[in-house]
């Protein structure tokens, strides 16, 4: 086929082969970042801060937690006696595999324990109280 092809469509076909190449690999490699980039984790609603510790499952991470929570994570790291570099986006069943093969459970009882006595030691936040819609008056006619 190529034999017969007139030089200019062969080069202007290889071409665009080429150019297609090119831009696969470019996005490829831009949605290889992005994936990298994203934690898959959404920040807490604004106003509510979770208190109840029975909530947090073995699959969070500290990071998760601390957000959740409003905790710093460092304040977990340093409880936990763990290094944040490098264990931030390990889930705490993780963790506990690594640092503490021979305690059970350890990690999570950890976590829950300085969550809450980091809660305690805080100021009560205050309700937030629903704002007060007031009813729609009617409206009188106007008589011409």
């Amino acid at each position: 086929m190529f034999s017969k092809a007139n030089p200019k469509q062969r080069a202007l076909v290889i071409g665009l082969i080429v150019l297609g190449i090119l831009f696969t690999i470019f996005f490829g490699i831009r949605a290889v970042h992005a994936y990298k980039k994203f934690n898959g984790h959404r920040p807490p609603p604004p106003g509510k801060v979770e208190t109840d510790v029975e909530l947090i499952r073995e699959w969070m991470t500290v990071s998760f937690i601390s957000k959740m929570y409003r905790v710093p994570e460092k304040e977990i790291f340093d409880a936990l006696n763990i290094s944040p570099l490098g264990t931030q986006d390990k889930s705490l069943k993780d963790l506990n595999n690594d640092y503490y093969p021979d305690k059970d459970g350890f990690v999570m009882e950890t976590v829950q324990a300085t969550i809450t006595a980091i809660n305690a030691s805080r100021p009560p936040l205050p309700e937030s109280e629903p704002t007060a819609v007031s009813s729609p008056t009617a409206l009188t006619p106007v008589s011409p």
